[in-house]
């Protein structure tokens, strides 16, 4: 059945305080991003048992809800008409969460942020790269050397040929600089005045980029072997003598160096436009930012930035070579999922890929870990009994088969732990084995099933998927148990008085008092969210006796955790919310006996909750019943009061 995007919405803001409580609001591609401004009004307990949330988590201040691609941009809209909160960008909502981050942690977000939005080409050139290196291997096409296959080849490969330029354009959005003198600076660091980066290495290339023949009288004798010569010192431009030289050579395959100038190009821009007159802006920034940035880049950042980045790469390389390295980090991935750092290794892989014939080993690693959390969430989706459980796990294992793995992490697998846990001896074992086998991808920006159109080796790839997968699902299936949630037995209707008051009227039906007790104008409830209706319309009853009864005949739609709240709905439409006391979410239960669970098809009159008045009042909080129609805006002829 499809998702009530309404319902998802307004469900969300009922747990979170309401639109009063969130500071800035905003979504990406899976996630709805909120800063919420009173941490201690949200339900998280509620909020992973929604309709439609696959996963909650926090991080720094940022509370995400993962819902899914083509889902969440709907429930956003709903949600932003709930509360109306004023939608915000995702850099709103970044901005706030990054305040709080460490430094390293701002500078690898920073290339996760820089990365994102290029994921798109780069994996689009890596698919295409791995379908036309497929195809060119199949004699009988007669593919390879073709009119098509050069075109497709050449169309597949520009995304890395010029991927200094995206990545610029790109920084220069993160960094708030213009984006067009980004791209002339990503430009510049490639022109073709230098000669290519993944060449410098290479004397013919050297030779020939330069015009350079080597004659009978040359110091170097040609003997028909071009790495048996040795290759002539790449020019210089020495701009004052020696003290400001310029090596004639390119940054292809460079990602760090490009980031470093772009973060210093925009630095400069916006601090021209706030000290040069307006008359003169227009000329003066672009000229100076661009002169200064191409001098500073060129002699300082570009050498030693593209020193040090090599460094890390070789280092990682080192790492990932060793096959018991390779086990380390493909059982610490999924954590840098869950902290936001995995954007990072898109570096790592553009170094790899960078050198002549270079292979891409690091891709085997994060498949492993991405397919083995496949693996434990799909055990969980297969032995889960809870129709809630099952629904979210099985979507959310056939994301991470793809290599999208944040539904399986965040909505199942962390959640119940074992499983996650599972996912990463999973991904530990596959990673060393992959190590140990040799191979690698030609390409970058896919993992899992797609995986195949890069790698270089199918057959032992999908043995590495197999293992991985296979083992995390054993695993899980051998130690996570679904916790059953047990139903106490209900007070005998003998001891208890049904009120028969209606509250609540509207063409779909009443709502009778659930609580025996005064019934109050919402206007007066306690919580100003409450009061102000933004969580839906109805009253506020002062309890005379400490149970609630069902209100009319319906479903139990959710019973949170902390057990003092309870959502019910009726066949007609009617959807309601009582909740026993104003922040009574801090008593975690305490003094709170629910005696339905979530399913549980309930009558008139019949036992929901038994309540402590006098544990709720000595934890100073009020205990007024809410009772809420969430969905009144649904109806035109809402009548709310004692009738």
């Amino acid at each position: 059945m499809a998702l009530d995007y309404h319902k998802c919405a307004q469900e969300i803001a009922d747990n979170i305080g309401g639109g009063a409580n969130v500071v800035s609001a905003a979504h990406c591609a899976t996630r709805l991003r909120l800063v919420i401004a009173d941490n201690g009004k949200v339900n998280k307990a509620a909020l992973e048992e929604i309709d439609g949330v696959k996963g909650m988590f926090e991080s720094s201040g940022q509370l995400q809800l993962i819902i899914g691609t083509g889902t969440v941009n709907k429930v956003f809209e709903e949600f932003v008409a709930i509360t109306g909160v004023a939608a915000g960008t995702k850099d709103d909502v970044k901005a706030a969460a990054a305040a709080k981050a460490p430094v390293w942690r701002q500078a690898l977000k920073t290339i996760g942020d820089v990365f994102v939005p290029i994921l798109p080409a780069i994996v689009a050139s890596g698919l295409m790269m791995g379908l036309v290196e497929a195809l060119g291997k199949i004699e009988a096409l007669h593919f390879a050397g073709s009119d098509w296959y050069s075109f497709l080849d050449t169309v597949a490969n520009t995304a890395f040929a010029y991927l200094p330029v995206i990545v610029a354009i790109s920084a220069a959005r993160v960094f708030g600089g213009n984006l067009f003198l980004g791209a002339v600076i990503g430009l510049l660091m490639i022109h073709a005045a230098f000669l290519n980066g993944w060449n410098v290495a290479n004397a013919e290339q050297i030779y020939k980029f330069f015009g350079m023949e080597i004659e009978g009288g040359s110091p170097y004798l040609f003997t028909g072997d071009w790495t048996q010569v040795a290759a002539p010192a790449i020019p210089r431009w020495n701009l004052i003598g020696n003290v400001v030289s310029i090596q004639r050579s390119g940054y292809q395959g460079h990602v760090i160096p490009v980031i470093i100038a772009v973060w210093f190009m925009s630095t400069i821009e916006k601090w021209l436009h706030k000290h040069v007159p307006e008359m003169i802006d227009l000329f003066v920034t672009p000229l100076c930012t661009v002169f200064a940035t191409a001098l500073v880049t060129l002699v300082v950042i570009g050498p030693i930035f593209s020193f040090l980045e090599t460094k890390v790469l070789q280092g990682a390389q080192l790492l990932v070579s060793n096959p018991f390295g390779s086990g380390i980090m493909g059982a610490i991935y999924p954590w840098t999922v869950v902290m936001g750092l995995h954007h990072m290794y898109n570096v790592i892989e553009a170094g790899m890929l960078s050198v002549e014939g270079g292979l891409n080993t690091w891709m085997p690693i994060a498949s492993a870990a991405n397919f083995a959390q496949f693996g434990a969430c799909l055990a969980v989706g297969l032995k889960a009994k809870n129709a809630k459980t099952k629904s979210v796990a099985i979507p959310s294992a056939l994301s991470a088969s793809l290599g999208i793995t944040e539904p399986a992490i965040f909505g199942v697998n962390m959640r119940f732990f074992k499983p996650f846990i599972s996912g990463m001896i999973g991904g530990a074992v596959g990673a060393l084995v992959a190590a140990f086998m040799g191979i690698g991808a030609k390409a970058y920006g896919v993992t899992g099933i797609p995986g195949y159109l890069t790698i270089d080796n199918p057959l032992l790839y999908t043995i590495v998927l197999l293992i991985s997968g296979g083992l995390a699902f054993v695993l899980t299936n051998v130690l996570w148990k679904e916790e059953e949630k047990k139903k106490p037995a209900a007070t005998p209707p003998a001891e208890i008085k049904v009120p028969e008051n209606t509250v609540i009227s509207c063409s779909a039906g009443i709502v009778k008092a659930p609580a025996m007790g005064a019934v109050i104008a919402r206007e007066d409830i306690e919580d100003a969210t409450f009061a102000s209706g933004v969580l839906g319309d109805g009253v506020g009853i002062k309890p005379a006796a400490g149970y609630i009864v069902a209100p009319f005949d319906g479903e139990i739609t959710s019973v949170a955790d902390s057990k003092h709240a309870i959502g019910l709905s009726t066949p007609s439409g009617m959807e309601l919310l009582i909740h026993v006391g104003v922040d009574t979410v801090a008593m975690n239960g305490d003094g709170f006996d629910p005696q339905v669970a979530e399913g549980d098809q309930v009558k008139a009159g019949q036992l929901l909750l038994n309540f402590d008045i006098d544990k709720i009042k000595a934890a100073n909080h009020p205990d007024t019943v809410v009772v809420l129609l969430t969905n009144a805006d649904d109806y035109d002829d809402v009548k709310c009061g004692n009738q």
